[in-house]
């Protein structure tokens, strides 16, 4: 296995059937992004990806993406460390509460953070009669992708916090450190390349959001027209023509896929 570029951790056998379904699954993973490069336009690929609107979107979508990260990094956090210092009750519902975004369909999301923020939402109705409109604006895009990807963070961060237990808090406290200094210099950097890692999946997933940004948000072109809507709107008049903008996505993701795996490795098992 060596000879073909498969490592070995240690020298225990696996059965032969697992290798065969394992490329099978490997296979329904790696062959659709394949497709995309076969299928695309490369004659057009420059001028596709350069065009005004393509650049409009993706330049939205990082821009709103970068934004939703740095609001998952100032909520995601504290919550993180709540979260894995407490375990009661309340603290046990708040949690299960905070991750529901993982497994609830973002279309669902879009509608209830619309008829939170929207003009008739709980929210949204008074901050209207103040003269502020969340809904359809890139303000939107940003809560809607923070929505989904706050989640992330908080689990890495979690994890790793857990993991670290509270020896090295206790070994501050007793120095002298109050609780401010000793999250600071102590049980961040000891978790930050769990940190880390919850930010680059936090950001890949706000930068893929969809179905919560066009309901809460809408689609409107420079505005809230992330490159996921973009590319959607291009693939219901001509499928080939959202493939340009679908690669540059897939090679995004790719980039930070083999960012958080590399890290991860240099980091040892600590790391998320």
């Amino acid at each position: 296995m060596t000879s073909l570029g498969i490592g070995r951790r240690d020298s225990a056998a696996l059965p032969a059937w697992t290798y065969a379904i394992a490329v099978f699954g490997v296979g329904l993973i790696v062959l659709p992004p394949l497709a995309l490069v076969v299928r695309t336009p490369w004659e057009t690929f420059v001028e596709q990806v350069t065009s005004p609107s393509s650049l409009d979107a993706l330049r939205l979508s990082l821009l709103t993406a970068a934004s939703s990260t740095a609001l998952c990094l100032v909520l995601g956090v504290p919550m993180a460390v709540i979260f894995a210092r407490h375990d009661g009750p309340l603290v046990r519902v708040l949690r299960a509460l905070v991750l529901l975004p993982l497994v609830l369909p973002p279309v669902v999301g879009g509608l209830a953070l619309l008829y939170t923020f929207g003009r008739l939402g709980i929210i949204g109705e008074r901050l209207h009669d103040a003269g502020v409109d969340i809904a359809f604006t890139t303000t939107a895009v940003v809560l809607a992708q923070t929505f989904v990807a706050l989640p992330f963070l908080v689990i890495s961060v979690e994890g790793a916090v857990r993991v670290i237990g509270t020896r090295y808090e206790e070994v501050a406290a007793t120095l002298g450190a109050g609780p401010s200094r000793t999250l600071w210099k102590v049980t961040l950097p000891l978790v930050f390349p769990s940190l880390l890692a919850g930010l680059v999946l936090a950001f890949a997933r706000a930068l893929g959001e969809f179905g919560a940004t066009i309901t809460f948000a809408g689609n409107a072109p420079g505005v809230t027209q992330t490159a996921p809507l973009a590319i959607y709107v291009a693939a219901i008049d001509d499928p080939q023509a959202a493939v340009p903008l679908s690669l540059i996505l897939v090679v995004i993701s790719l980039v930070v896929v083999v960012g958080v795996h590399s890290r991860r490795r240099r980091s040892g098992p600590g790391a998320l």
